[in-house]
């Protein structure tokens, strides 16, 4: 709708066109008030405006604890980065998710989204994570729950200036954390860094 209105909007501004002033008032008034129009031959559907309308910095459809897409009617939609979330998941803030859920979730994509927004350390935490090596500050993991195809191996690192704990998922062929390290490094032992941070 708005493309026709750009278009003769330039008929009549610019080439100066003759178009009735009353239809082309009333096509600006659609245009600027209306959402979706669906016209047939005995009957037209329009569609209101959304009240909010939410994205994330990539211009995804994105809110968190709150609808991304919200008409007057009541009718929502919740999405997280892009990804359409039921309402079970999208009226609860991603600080609030519980770990639990992804042993439940059958949709891979949701479990993905979830885990995303939960992230490993709280997963490893709410999930009972069972260590199986560590070296220095760091700790290989394994959570055995169904949260995946297959089982979780991760790393967790603990800053040790900051106490602050940050895990990164790592191959399940991993068999120390030591290795891991290697794996997350690209294939360099941590001993030949000068200064870990």
């Amino acid at each position: 709708m708005a493309n026709r209105c750009c278009h003769v909007d330039f008929y009549v501004s610019v080439l100066n066109y003759y178009y009735s002033k009353k239809r082309w008032e009333t096509l600006q008034s659609l245009s600027r008030f209306c959402g979706w129009i669906s016209p047939f031959e005995k009957f037209c559907i329009v569609c209101d405006r959304p009240l909010h309308l939410r994205f994330d910095n990539q211009n995804r459809l994105h809110a968190e604890g709150k609808p991304a897409i919200e008409f007057t009617d009541g009718y929502s939609l919740y999405s997280y980065h892009g990804v359409t979330l039921p309402e079970k998941y999208g009226k609860i803030h991603p600080e609030q998710w519980q770990a639990e859920w992804l042993l439940s979730e059958e949709n891979a994509e949701l479990r993905r989204v979830l885990t995303q927004g939960i992230g490993y350390a709280r997963i490893c935490q709410e999930l009972q994570a069972i260590e199986l090596n560590n070296w220095q500050e760091y700790s290989l993991l394994k959570i055995d729950n169904d949260v995946d195809e297959e089982p979780i191996y991760l790393l967790k690192m603990t800053c040790p200036s900051t106490g602050f704990i940050h895990a990164l998922r790592v191959p399940p062929e991993m068999k120390s954390a030591h290795e891991a390290i290697c794996w997350v490094n690209w294939g360099i032992e941590p001993e030949e860094f000068a200064i870990q941070t």
